[in-house]
């Protein structure tokens, strides 16, 4: 079966261990999480849960029907098929000698993110935009030496269909 990346937006309710019955939902059927992010919505007492899998087409149905019967979800929205919006952060601390300093800040430059934090010997860079724009910033940081990376997981909103 082909497996395919997917992405979920969960709103729920708010509350103390929502997020856990999702997750233990995911790990008691063997299923993995890729990413997860949560945050609160305009609403305080809704949150947005946004997930990212990897799996096939029979067991992302599955798994939104297991999600729709949880008691704290209210909608389960999949955005994949869809016209969405996806953005990630990253972190990324990069060694930054001397001599590659200016190709570390020309790179930074075409990706459209920007030097957060200067040392002696190193750069901190902030990163933003879809899956693959960070991976091949990554790639390319990878010749400089990367000490160290934190990143956000996936978020993702829908975009609005016109008539």
């Amino acid at each position: 079966m082909e497996t395919n990346r997917y992405i979920l937006s969960i709103l729920v309710d708010n509350e103390p261990g929502v997020l856990s019955r999702i997750s233990g939902l995911f790990s008691g059927r063997g299923f993995n999480i890729d990413s997860l992010s949560v945050a609160k919505t305009a609403d305080p007492h809704v949150s947005v849960v946004t997930m990212v899998t990897f799996c096939d087409a029979h067991v992302i149905e599955q798994i939104k029907k297991q999600l729709h019967k949880l008691i704290n979800v209210i909608t389960v929205n999949d955005l994949t098929q869809k016209a969405y919006v996806e953005r990630e952060l990253a972190l990324v601390k990069v060694h930054a000698k001397t001599d590659k300093r200016a190709e570390i800040m020309r790179i930074v430059d075409i990706f459209r993110s920007r030097i957060v934090d200067v040392g002696s010997s190193h750069f901190i860079v902030e990163v933003s935009g879809d899956s693959g724009k960070l991976n091949a910033f990554v790639e390319l940081m990878k010749p400089m030496g990367i000490i160290e990376i934190a990143s956000t997981g996936t978020i993702a909103l829908g975009r609005e269909t016109g008539k």
